[in-house]
């Protein structure tokens, strides 16, 4: 479980195939001063196992089945991704439950700058749209954020400008891909079994 607070930019150190996926190796100064062989860390969002931990580099197996549903298979060395260690029981919980098991890859489908600040325009995908309400949390990349709206095929997150120098959203452009988790609660709100309506239970007992 992670709080989609992100702690540092990791850079991409390299990219190995292996027989099921690849090894991915990723340098980091502050996430790797205290984790060990099978923590757990969001990697632009997506929960990855530590398979072994050197001085400066993570390392981690990423399976097929991630590559494919994530934006982790189009990552290249060099290229920088957001880093978050899970979350410790005794921390305070700053952003909001976040998992680390993406929905979608989704894609920016515009770059918004203007009085209202800087954000994102994001493809929301219909199956996944009754898990994303204004004024709801989303995480994109692994990063906690605030639905700002939500139009028919998108919905708009704003950046504060202490986001934008934390993460990697500053290089972003229109057309990247980016890793969506829709909030944690309202999926198990909407996997809840829902009550009849009072007319219903009248009319099942023949009262109208």
């Amino acid at each position: 479980m992670f709080t989609g607070l992100i702690e540092e930019i990791g850079k991409i150190e390299g990219i190995h195939k292996t027989r099921v996926g690849i090894l991915l190796k990723v340098i980091s100064s502050i996430v790797s001063s205290d984790v060990k062989p099978g923590d757990s860390i969001a990697v632009d969002g997506v929960c990855l196992s530590v398979t072994e931990a050197r001085k400066h580099t993570l390392c981690f197996d990423v399976m097929q089945e991630t590559l494919s549903r994530t934006t982790l298979t189009g990552l290249k060395a060099g290229n920088a991704v957001n880093l978050e260690r899970s979350l410790r029981a005794d921390s305070r919980l700053g952003g909001h439950f976040v998992s680390g098991h993406i929905d979608y890859k989704g894609s920016i489908v515009g770059i918004l700058k203007g009085s209202k600040g800087e954000g994102f325009k994001v493809s929301l995908p219909r199956e996944f749209s009754k898990f994303v309400v204004e004024k709801g949390s989303v995480a994109l990349d692994g990063v906690s954020l605030t639905v700002a709206a939500v139009e028919k095929e998108n919905f708009t997150v704003y950046l504060i400008p202490h986001t934008l120098k934390n993460t990697t959203f500053s290089r972003k452009k229109r057309g990247d891909a980016v890793n969506i988790e829709t909030d944690l609660l309202a999926k198990y709100i909407a996997a809840r079994p829902q009550k009849p309506s009072l007319e219903k239970i009248l009319k099942k007992y023949n009262y109208i």
